[in-house]
């Protein structure tokens, strides 16, 4: 959890590089009950506080991080829907879905709120694509929440099916993927 807030610190990785859309997918898949919540939330809401008072020096609470909240809260909501067992690639997916769903959520949310952008389909096109002028197109920061959140939740899910699946698991989720066939030995034939 430090290593996630230290990487948060504005300059230190791309703009929406993130390992927040994993934290919270991985957070929803891996652990329990409240845990499931209150973990990644937590980590997430205590370093956008930080970041509000000492880097942006904006209120510590705006409506634009409740919908960053609610947007890492269906990440999480998306990882419990996921379990631990499935094939890596397919968790790997859900990692990506998840950045693909902040970035919906967000940026339909800017223009919507936004006077910049036209209430029209061309404008909500807008929003996703160029942006505003002025401003890096939010293409660039699709690509880095698409990337991040695919080598982010890589990297976790990775390390969860290499130290915290018993050797017995992994044979367990071998066999899943072949079908057994019943053979008899030879011996027994005879």
């Amino acid at each position: 959890m430090l290593v996630f807030a230290l990487s948060r610190i504005p300059g230190m990785l791309p703009q929406n590089f993130s390992a927040a859309y994993a934290l919270a997918f991985c957070g929803g898949l891996y652990f329990s009950g409240a845990m499931a919540w209150w973990l990644p939330m937590g980590a997430l809401l205590i370093t956008d506080i930080c970041l509000n008072v000492f880097f942006y020096h904006e209120p510590v609470f705006s409506g634009y991080m409740l919908l960053k909240t609610f947007a890492f809260a269906a990440i999480v909501l998306l990882g419990r829907w996921f379990k631990p067992g499935m094939n890596f690639l397919k968790l790997l997916g859900g990692g990506v879905l998840g950045a693909i769903l902040f970035y919906l959520i967000t940026n339909t949310a800017s223009w919507f709120h936004n006077p910049g952008y036209a209430k029209t389909l061309a404008g909500w096109f807008q929003a996703l694509t160029t942006g505003l002028p002025g401003y890096p197109p939010t293409w660039e920061f699709f690509r880095n929440t698409l990337m991040s959140g695919g080598l982010f939740t890589g990297l976790f899910v990775g390390a969860m099916k290499l130290t915290a699946e018993s050797p017995a698991e992994k044979v367990a989720g071998t066999k899943e993927e072949e079908p057994e066939t019943a053979t008899e030995p030879e011996e027994a034939k005879a």
